[in-house]
């Protein structure tokens, strides 16, 4: 299997190997009270089964054989248990990565935190950097985490609640200094919230509807990331200070450097539940939120800000805002006690929290803007400077000012995303022009000038497509004079393929009156190219579109910046994982070379998955791996699903995660790579690499048969029952082709069955084909010199590292002949792929030069493989009964949420 026979805990993390026992404990407590003794003994004995099967590389027959046949109820307590255990042991993970945190900070500037934000200033120093470039560069930096609805989350929002509470009762001992009596209460908590989790069904019965996934991401941004921001600057300003001295004139007037975008009811692509009025809803549900947290502030402040005239000075300018808002808000300040006369702080904190009242209510008497109403706050903020406030609340006060410039009135910036078919076909109908998507792209481009530059109005269409698009961009205008031009993000078009597919979406808002004062369509348009074709077309395309003077003149009212944004997961799909990453990364490279011959600025914005087949792994790696020049202060980035429950899930944790990515975009601006004279070579062994890895992938997906396989392979026919997302599995009206299967569902499947073919399908025979036309040692110097070539075959050896191809073949079998015809393409290939990965990278076993990381896989296996094995016997008696047993249904999703928590990838 390819790991050593025994993993050690290295000395720091001697408290996780602690923590991991005695949860599992109580893990085994709960399991004997909640079932009986008689089902712990059998957990245990299973257990037991699992690890010898890995010690000895034993198939995984002496499991199968003990699990086989058991009555749905007796595999769906087996299936929870093992969930069960290695949730904690992923709470214990996540809590022993605080826990390192703290070590770390009680050392001080000494021994920084790798990757954190001194950690970052200390390398930039040592390079060179200096206070004043520093002080110029800040207000360049724009990192922006978008939040999707993509169904990735495996685990339901209830359960989600309940480990926040497992995680919070450990943290309280994480110095080990409460008492006996406060530690058996903490113990207490947690087996509460255990106990609790075992009661609640792992899966709703129901699929959530856009509002749910509205809820879900707006718990992180309103529960988690507005408390953690001003944090992140109060860091970085320490940091600054430690390690440049004290610097009032920069860590005074920090400039925003974050925020946050969100597709949460905007992503029309394949999903008929999104469409004007879910932008709408959303646009107002994420308005009242940030309103209402700003009033529980205010609120907050209202007994700390209690300063008397009598005893200290305030600022004339916060006197007379206040006489300005008793004017202005008379019903309001009639309510003010008199008591409170000689406080204008808190008078004034009362009258601005009506205002906001106002706001949300759309009264003339609310504020205009969110400018106005930071405005007020730095009024407070400066008064207090003024009069010896610095300890008398000025920390708290500025800490609301940081959240209002984080998340202004709209909290998080709404991106709207349609495919390029759907337009055409609208303009299409417009036009009455049956033959319209069969034109050639040139002349449809053409013909769509007038069009967009609303020299011709694009006619009006009775059709429901066009109803809609419609509907979406008069939205979109009244949005942007409702909510601000903060409020909305972009506008994505899925499969981009030609400058007629942009002129289209110019056109479509011009009919739909998103155009402003200057006669101008006030939004950034961002192409999505997301095949492997589409990435290497993209610079000829950039250069058509900007050839459009339409367009151009577009650009030109955008200030010149040119948003792009690349799929990680379907030209993974389309031409596999080496063609995929190679493709990105390539194509970034052609693409800022076009855009600097076109004086034009690019953003990228990644559409990063979970999985690392659709561009998942560390943010920090990501970015120092990128080419040169491509971050340039900005950084754009879906999170998806699980991934932002692991990111952002707890406060210390979300901290963490926002530093990493701050500290990865300041070092890639200010101090990139230096130019790598063997880059050149490097790039054509990479496309020689692609094209053979490509070639062995789609040998593999194009062979006859391949469809079948897959469906009967994999549990894809359960996936596509479950109730994760509001998006269906494929783009409606479409076959299950796997063109037409999203990225996703394809991911998620291959991962149930551990055989994880995107992750590293073709790297083997892509690196073979270099190998014998003389490049071995080539290959050998990019895995060590070019972050990206080596984050590359990381990558592939932690996905070779979760899988496990014996249990794979278990799923296989149940293809029949077809087994027989492509399970051995997937044995030649994996070997390949093994061989050549652990030889670049230097290994013996795979992942030895990451042995934390190995052994926290290691931890999980013996509870998942159990899973894995009653996945395949129940999926094979669901099949057997017609696919029509619903009590079998139940308990393979419950095997599906179980498989993973364990391998903590589901697309």
């Amino acid at each position: 299997m390819n790991e050593p026979r025994s993993l050690e805990f290295a000395p720091p993390d001697a408290p996780l190997r602690d923590d991991v026992r005695r949860l599992g404990a109580l893990v085994g407590d709960m399991l004997a009270e909640q079932v009986s003794p008689a089902f712990l003994e059998e957990v245990e004995r299973v257990r037991t089964t699992a690890i010898a099967r890995r010690q000895t590389d034993a198939p995984p027959q002496s499991l199968a054989g003990q699990l086989a046949g058991l009555p749905p109820a007796e595999a769906e307590s087996l299936i929870r248990a093992f969930s069960t255990y290695f949730q904690v042991v992923n709470i214990a993970e996540r809590v022993h990565r605080i826990r390192r945190r703290r070590d770390y900070q009680r050392t001080g500037s000494r021994t920084p935190q790798p990757d954190g934000l001194h950690d970052a200033l200390l390398k930039m120093k040592a390079q060179g950097v200096t206070l004043d470039e520093l002080a110029q560069w800040l207000p360049r930096i724009d990192i922006e985490p978008v939040f999707t609805a993509h169904p990735t989350e495996a685990v339901r929002r209830a359960l989600l609640e309940k480990e926040q509470l497992m995680v919070a009762s450990l943290i309280n001992d994480l110095d080990g200094q409460r008492t006996p009596g406060e530690r058996a209460t903490d113990i207490a908590r947690f087996r509460m919230a255990l106990t609790s989790a075992w009661q609640t069904s792992d899966s709703s019965p129901v699929r959530p509807g856009v509002e749910d996934e509205r809820e879900h991401v707006g718990f992180y941004l309103i529960e988690v990331l507005y408390r953690v921001m001003p944090v992140l600057y109060e860091t970085l300003e320490n940091a600054i200070t430690e390690v440049y001295g004290p610097a009032p004139e920069v860590t005074t007037h920090l400039p925003r450097l974050l925020r946050f975008g969100t597709w949460v009811g905007g992503d029309m692509d394949g999903n008929p539940n999104v469409d004007a009025g879910t932008i709408a809803a959303t646009l107002q549900a994420q308005r009242t939120a940030i309103l209402a947290r700003y009033r529980k502030e205010l609120w907050q402040l209202t007994s700390l800000l209690s300063q008397s005239t009598s005893v200290v000075g305030v600022s004339p300018e916060v006197l007379a805002r206040l006489e300005e808002y008793r004017a202005l808000l008379p019903e309001a300040a009639a309510k003010s006690r008199p008591r409170h006369g000689d406080m204008p702080y808190r008078l004034l904190n009362d009258l601005m929290r009506a205002r906001l009242q106002a706001t949300l209510e759309d009264r003339p008497e609310g504020y205009g803007s969110p400018e106005q109403f930071a405005h007020d706050v730095d009024l407070i903020l400066r008064s207090l400077e003024a009069n010896r406030g610095i300890h008398a609340g000025w920390f708290a006060v500025r800490r609301l000012a940081w959240r209002v410039r984080s998340f202004g009135f709209h909290l998080a910036r709404l991106d709207v995303r349609q495919e390029s078919s759907v337009h055409a076909r609208a303009v299409a109908a417009a036009l009455g022009d049956d033959g319209w998507e069969s034109r050639d792209a040139v002349e449809r481009g053409t013909l769509l000038g007038a069009y967009a530059s609303g020299e011709k109005p694009l006619p009006a269409a009775d059709d429901e497509t066009n109803r809609r698009l419609d509907a979406v961009f008069a939205t979109l205008a009244d949005a942007r004079q409702r909510h601000g031009t903060e409020a909305l993000g972009a506008y994505i078009i899925s499969m981009a393929h030609n400058r007629a597919d942009v002129l289209t979406v110019l056109a479509l808002a011009r009919r739909g009156g998103l155009v402003d004062g200057d006669g101008h369509v006030p939004l950034d348009i961002a192409p999505l190219f997301e095949t492997v074709g589409d990435l290497q077309h993209g610079p000829d395309t950039l250069r058509d579109l900007m050839a459009d003077p339409v367009y151009r003149a577009h650009l030109a009212a955008r200030g010149n910046v040119q948003m792009v944004m690349l799929g990680y997961s379907d030209s993974g799909k389309d031409g596999g994982i080496a063609a995929s990453r190679w493709g990105l990364q390539r194509g970034q490279v052609e693409l800022l070379q076009a855009a600097n011959e076109l004086g034009i600025k690019l953003t990228f914005f990644h559409g990063r998955g979970g999985s690392i087949s659709r561009g998942g792994g560390k943010t920090t790696r990501a970015v120092d791996a990128s080419p040169r020049g491509s971050v340039d202060g900005r950084l754009r980035v879906t999170e998806q699903g699980e991934v932002i429950h692991r990111k952002y899930g707890i406060r210390a944790l979300a901290l963490r995660s926002l530093e990493q990515a701050t500290g990865a975009v300041l070092v890639s601006s200010l101090r990139p790579r230096p130019p790598e004279p063997r880059e050149a070579p490097w790039r054509e062994v990479m496309d020689r690499v692609s094209a053979e890895s490509t070639k062995a992938y789609r040998a593999f997906v194009d062979a006859p048969g391949f469809m079948d396989y897959f469906r009967n392979a994999t549990p894809i026919d359960v996936i596509e029952r479950m109730t994760l997302g509001s998006r269906p599995s494929r783009r409606l009206g479409q076959d299950a082709a796997l063109t037409n299967l999203r990225a996703i569902p394809w991911v998620f499947a291959w991962s149930q069955a551990r055989a994880v073919i995107p992750g590293w399908y073709g790297v083997g025979s892509g690196l073979k084909a270099v190998v014998e036309a003389g490049g071995e040692e080539t290959l050998h110097e990019m895995a060590r010199d070019w972050p990206f070539f080596k984050t590359f075959l990381d990558d592939i050896s932690m996905v070779l590292a979760k899988g496990d191809l014996s249990i794979a073949q278990m799923f296989s079998r149940m293809a029949g002949p077809l087994h027989d015809e492509f399970f051995p393409r997937i044995q030649r290939e994996h070997a390949l792929t093994l061989e050549w990965v652990m030889k670049l990278n230097g290994n013996e076993w795979l992942l030895q030069h990451d042995q934390r990381l190995a052994l926290s896989i290691r931890l999980r296996n013996p509870y998942i493989d159990p899973i894995s094995v009653l996945q395949a016997d129940l999926l094979k008696r669901w099949r057997d009964s017609g696919r029509e047993d619903d009590t079998l249904l139940r308990v393979l999703v419950a095997s599906i949420n179980g498989v993973s928590q364990g391998v903590q990838n589901t697309g």
